[in-house]
């Protein structure tokens, strides 16, 4: 038997995660990890200052931090986010937009 779905309200929480390649396929070293907490710092000062959503965490490992944000407007979000994101210098990098069930990449 097959679970009913509630219909779309339109309030779903988007989401900003940020993929940024490190130096080694680990955790990365200490400077690459103290710049990702300072530019997470920041990313939560600004999204608090706009009232755009929330910085969530982030994850290391094999060889790549991952920075997370939610918010009701993936766009908006990734708006005030954009600069900073954009400072770190670690490439490759990406950024996945999440709008409920669409998805978009975008190469930093």
């Amino acid at each position: 038997m097959e679970t009913p779905i509630a219909p779309d309200s339109g309030d779903e929480e988007h989401a900003v995660i940020a993929h940024f390649r490190l130096a080694s396929d680990g955790f990365g070293d200490v400077d690459q990890r103290e710049q990702v907490y300072e530019a997470e710092q920041a990313m939560e000062a600004a999204t608090e200052g706009a009232g755009v959503g929330e910085v969530d965490g982030n994850e290391f490992g094999w060889g790549e931090a991952v920075v997370y944000a939610y918010g009701p407007d993936a766009d908006a979000l990734f708006k005030v986010l954009e600069p900073t994101l954009r400072s770190l210098p670690f490439r490759p990098a990406h950024v996945l937009l999440r709008r409920g069930d669409v998805e978009t990449r975008v190469d930093l």
